[in-house]
């Protein structure tokens, strides 16, 4: 599900800031080393907006490469400090996992998966009241934040057996 922590118009951040730096160094950087993760702070500054690539998401979704999609983006990112809120970045990457360059670009400027967007953006913001990410919903049980695998497994199998 799409989630933009600070949708337009509210200002990103700015990488070389107080905040992402502290919050990298304290956080993202000790858990990325536990799981083995190669991820930097993106030093795009500031950070893009990211509607463009929930929305391109929608497009490669549709085509039946989400996953390859998603994955590149993510690399892009935070790996290699590229603009994903830059269109010709997002069509250069669609294009490297064989989406339709024309296409995939043609949608992202008239905008086709702008409502569909909004849409996902408020049923997590309105119905479903999320406020972070990542946010785990799991049977009755919200989870907000990074849990070690054995506890979304524990969460699962007490939602489980308490449906039986």
């Amino acid at each position: 599900m799409p989630f933009e922590l600070r949708p337009y118009p509210n200002p990103t951040l700015r990488p070389e800031g107080e905040y992402l730096q502290k919050g990298w160094a304290q956080n993202v950087y000790p858990l990325a080393e536990r799981l083995g993760v190669l991820i930097k702070l993106p030093q795009v500054s500031p950070q893009p907006y990211t509607h463009l690539a929930h929305e391109s998401l929608l497009f490669a979704r549709e085509h039946g490469k989400a996953n390859e999609y998603n994955h590149a983006v993510m690399i892009a990112f935070f790996q290699k400090s590229e603009d994903i809120g830059n269109i010709d970045v997002l069509t250069r990457i669609a294009a490297e996992v064989g989406l339709d360059a024309r296409e995939f670009r043609k949608a992202l400027e008239e905008r086709r998966y702008q409502d569909a967007h909004r849409r996902a953006l408020l049923h997590a913001y309105e119905e479903m009241a999320i406020q972070a990410v990542p946010t785990f919903i799991i049977g009755s049980r919200r989870l907000t934040g990074l849990y070690p695998k054995e506890v979304l497994e524990q969460v699962i199998n007490d939602e489980l057996a308490r449906q039986k």
